[in-house]
């Protein structure tokens, strides 16, 4: 019998990410100086910070001019009402407004604190990263242009660090996708004891963002990339969106909770 691994490589020594960089060769590159081959059906886990700055997705708070909700809402949550104003911008609708909280849901179905912008990791007092307009199309371009360049075909997550409801701390979400299946659907399967699965349906590629985190870190290690090789329970998927991991308001157990 023959353990089971997964490994999990962080490519150390990734450059600086600027406006309009080319990530996926900047991966491809940064694989070849760390001796890390990218092959048929690795996962490519990307931080979306860098992804972000690569996009010109990073604003100034400096130029932005808060609209009267915006400071409204400011003196509520108790924040600079210039990122209220970017919050709003980025966002469908206010999910909870209160003291040093402001949860929005965006366009994307995606729910969390701040539509997901912040500055760690990002240069410039007054300067904070958005995430990016479409994540999914994000991952789609860089796995086409690492495929162009090796070959190989990949999958890809771009990830980044929320909160969750009643749980202490951060942990890592896939927040765009190209290549995978976002689930591994267990039900209508058998357990141990020959028991039908029912319910069990599980978001495997937030379970992958975040065994990628464990090598990225979240402060100065300088390890924006992660390549995930031999995970066998991974499905592709061409049609496969971060959509798909989003719920409705009917459906989510936490409704009127917050």
């Amino acid at each position: 019998m023959q353990a089971e691994t997964v490994n999990i490589v962080g490519l150390s020594g990734f450059p600086r990410v600027e406006k309009g960089d080319d990530l996926a060769k900047m991966i491809v590159d940064t694989a070849k100086k760390n001796n890390v081959s990218i092959a048929r059906g690795d996962v490519v886990v990307v931080a979306q910070k860098v992804v972000s700055k690569a996009e010109g997705r990073v604003v100034t708070l400096k130029a932005v001019k808060p609209c009267g909700r915006a400071e409204e809402i400011a003196k509520v949550t108790l924040k600079d009402p210039r990122l209220v104003e970017l919050v709003l911008n980025e966002s469908k609708r206010i999910v909870k407004a209160s003291p040093e909280v402001l949860v929005v849901e965006d366009e994307k179905g995606l729910v969390s604190i701040n539509a997901g912008i912040d500055k760690s990791n990002v240069s410039g007092e007054y300067h904070y990263a958005l995430l990016p307009r479409d994540s999914d199309e994000s991952a789609r371009r860089i796995r086409s242009g690492i495929e162009k360049s090796t070959g190989e075909t990949v999958m890809v997550i771009v990830c980044d660090t929320y909160s969750r409801p009643f749980r202490r701390g951060q942990t890592e979400f896939a927040i765009g996708v190209a290549g995978i299946n976002v689930f591994k659907d267990y039900r209508g399967q058998k357990d141990l004891f020959d028991y039908e699965l029912k319910v069990k349906n599980v978001a495997i590629v937030d379970e992958v963002a975040c065994a990628a985190e464990l090598v990225m870190g979240q402060g100065k290690e300088g390890v924006p990339v992660v390549i995930v090789k031999n995970l066998t329970r991974v499905e592709r998927s061409e049609a496969s969106s971060i959509e798909d991991l989003c719920i409705s308001r009917e459906e989510d157990l936490f409704n009127g909770a917050l």
